[in-house]
């Protein structure tokens, strides 16, 4: 199974980060966990990057706030889909991150979920993994049909839902 790899520009992101970890456990999708930043640390985010597939990654979501070039500096140096997880920060509730994210030159997409929104990045990662994976495809079936039965559920009990 390939795993998700999972970049944040700093430990500051943890707690959100987290959030996205606790989806792929749910869904028995490993990770690897990285604490790399765009700017202080670009050798080692370019080496990451390119070395991702060959280390069993399927699919990247990287974490940033404030500039939030992290997305972007590694789809630069992957084939790899790159998920962009803006983190909000002090400035403009995080959509100078959101921002950052989806204004992408040509040739270099980044996809981007809500800011702080650690559960839809890791969801999106699983569906791509799902993709070509069975398991995880049916791990996620199983789940939409959750999410299903919980709305259907709500509604049946609303007493003045008598048709």
């Amino acid at each position: 199974m390939k795993k998700v790899g999972i970049v944040m520009g700093s430990k500051s992101d943890l707690p959100i980060v987290e959030k996205a970890t606790a989806v792929l456990d749910e869904f028995s999708v490993p990770y690897v966990l990285r604490i790399l930043s765009a700017h202080r640390t670009p050798e080692e985010v370019a080496a990451f990057a390119k070395n991702a597939r060959r280390d069993g990654v399927g699919v990247i979501i990287a974490a940033a706030g404030k500039a939030a070039a992290l997305p972007g500096a590694i789809a630069a140096e992957t084939t790899l889909p790159v998920i962009g997880l803006p983190i909000k920060s002090s400035f403009l509730d995080g959509l100078d991150s959101l921002l950052s994210m989806t204004q992408m030159p040509s040739g270099i997409p980044v996809a981007a979920v809500g800011t702080d929104a650690a559960q839809n990045a890791a969801l999106l990662a699983v569906q791509m993994l799902a993709i070509e994976d069975t398991d995880v495809q049916r791990r996620l079936s199983e789940y939409k049909e959750q999410m299903k039965k919980k709305v259907l559920d709500a509604d049946a009990s609303l007493s003045n839902n008598n048709g």
